[in-house]
């Protein structure tokens, strides 16, 4: 029988060790098909991607800790030109009716209807859409302060917006030219007739937007 020397040892291990690499090495090395280049951004008008534009919320409870849920299925467009960026125009919808958090009797409460002729204590059970609209884009560098009029409960109120480039390039499964931004924003329930609990459960609401547009 012929003995294998310790550097034949060797070398067959290094080589079992190269081939069960290279399909990590060559998954690392992929490419994603977005990245935050604006040379990437072409003009034009975009739609909302509903399944991947989500505006997530944040409230105080009680002192101890915070609570948090999201609002998804969002529509609506944006017009910009990487030439003139603070000439962007966004105007999003939002359905209220569809919050949801990680807990059925929390999100049944948000939605539960008033009793007894009172005002339900949170959005109630079919509330109307939010929508925001832009007034005023204020550009510096990938970030930007976007003001606009932010319409809940059927109040309207500016609001303003700290948004940054995430990303663009074109989504792979639809081909379609994408532009990604991250934005949060800090606003008060109660200057939208939202104010039961006060202050056992924060006014002050924590907003928390990823958002993804593809060109039409």
């Amino acid at each position: 029988m012929r003995l294998r020397t310790p550097a034949r040892l060797r070398a067959i291990a290094v080589a079992a060790a190269v081939v069960l690499a290279a399909p990590v090495v060559a998954h690392q090395a992929a490419q994603l098909p977005g990245s935050a280049d604006v040379s990437r951004v072409t003009a034009g008008t975009y739609a909302v991607d509903p399944g991947h534009t989500l505006i997530g919320w944040r409230v105080n409870h009680f002192g101890f800790n915070d609570y948090f849920g999201l609002f998804g299925d969002s529509t609506g467009t944006l017009t910009i030109d990487p030439a003139r960026p603070g000439d962007a125009k966004v105007d999003i919808t939002i359905p209220v009716r569809l919050v949801t958090t990680a807990n059925a009797a929390l999100t049944g409460h948000l939605l539960k209807p008033g009793q007894d002729g009172k005002p339900a204590d949170f959005f109630g059970p079919a509330p109307a859409d939010a929508r925001f609209v832009s007034k005023r884009v204020t550009v510096n560098g990938t970030t930007a302060a976007i003001l606009g009029d932010l319409t809940l409960n059927g109040v309207t109120r500016p609001v303003t917006l700290d948004a940054k480039f995430t990303g663009a390039g074109a989504n792979p499964y639809n081909k379609k030219e994408t532009i990604g931004f991250a934005a949060t924003a800090e606003i008060k329930r109660s200057d939208f007739g939202i104010a039961y609990g006060i202050p056992m459960v924060s006014d002050a609401v924590q907003l928390d937007i990823t958002a993804a547009f593809e060109k039409q």
